[in-house]
């Protein structure tokens, strides 16, 4: 007999759905016929596999350990070097200042992503094992483009993940941005439009009128500084679509400097040329949470900050752009 004790890290999630994970190897009818013969109890009871994990409950395995052993497959811990920069961490969530040209979350197999970072960090701070890694895997609960720069929140329990990517996906937490875009941006304005994905190459096309397959967006800008030549924004993101700022800023004949999909040719090789500059200028920055109760109470209502990178900040001075 094996017994697993549920922690907080895998509550909130299905009975069935923690044992399929646990023993990947074993197929649901096996799963279900071992619940309705109690050879698989919950707290020392019958369950049906439908009941909603709880930290501290407790699930016995009455089967042999090599019937376990055959089932479960073997945990893969792919430890990265490197630190993170976590601004804000509790027992749910941390909060982290991705650095350009890192990405989100693998594309591929062989990428190395921020998901991998967290996973090591968790492990080497004891506050996930692998045996956790079972059942459990930690995740981010937001995306940036590789080279945008930012907050990335990440979910160290279920409970986190889902909490907080509910909360993005119905727009309930303040997402804002920095950049610095090419031409004179005067005032503050929301824009609409719709969005298109062309997936084989990596890009969206934005147009004024509905099309078929097209995303409806929003995005708020406002200057914050402003020349000739450039303007620094503080745009607010109101709907959260694959590369919506970048695509959005250029269709309306502001492109974000550095952007080697959306950007300004010239502008981009005069830039790299004299500043050295090799990514878009885009940064996450700024999260304003909703009031939280009882497990996220910690963060309740707070305002989290990234600080722009060296580079961004230098460049600012550069072009003649005060900082907000």
């Amino acid at each position: 007999m094996r017994s697993i004790i549920i922690t907080e890290k895998e509550a909130g999630q299905r009975l069935d759905k923690f044992l399929g994970k646990y023993m990947g190897k074993a197929p649901k009818s096996f799963l279900y016929k071992m619940l309705r013969k109690k050879n698989i109890k919950l707290n020392d009871k019958k369950a049906e596999g439908s009941e909603k994990l709880q930290a501290s409950d407790e699930i016995k395995l009455y089967l042999s350990e090599e019937t376990i052993q055959n089932f479960c497959e073997e945990v893969s811990i792919e430890k990265v070097e490197g630190n993170l920069d976590i601004i804000y961490e509790n027992d749910h969530i941390l909060i982290i200042n991705k650095p350009a040209g890192v990405l989100s979350q693998k594309a591929k197999k062989e990428d190395v992503s921020l998901i991998e970072y967290i996973t090591t960090y968790l492990l080497e701070s004891g506050q996930i094992t692998s045996e956790t890694l079972r059942s459990f895997h930690p995740g981010v609960c937001n995306r940036l483009d590789r080279n945008t720069s930012g907050i990335i929140i990440g979910g160290k329990t279920l409970y986190g993940l889902q909490t907080m990517s509910a909360l993005l996906k119905e727009r309930n937490i303040g997402k804002y941005y920095q950049c610095i875009v090419k031409g004179k941006v005067t005032k503050k304005q929301a824009i609409e439009g719709y969005l298109t994905k062309n997936k084989n190459h990596n890009k969206v096309m934005i147009t004024k009128e509905k099309t078929e397959g097209a995303d409806f967006i929003q995005t708020e800008y406002e200057p914050i500084s402003y020349n000739e030549e450039f303007t620094l924004l503080k745009v607010k993101l109101l709907t959260g679509k694959s590369h919506q700022i970048r695509a959005h800023l250029h269709s309306i004949g502001h492109p974000i400097i550095g952007d080697g999909k959306y950007g300004d040719v010239p502008t981009n090789k005069k830039l790299r040329k004299i500043y050295k500059l090799k990514h878009h200028l885009l940064h996450s920055y700024q999260l304003v949470f909703p009031e939280f109760t009882e497990k996220l109470e910690d963060i309740s209502e707070k305002v989290i900050e990234a600080p722009l990178p060296e580079y961004f900040e230098n460049l600012i001075r550069e072009l003649g752009l005060s900082h907000i």
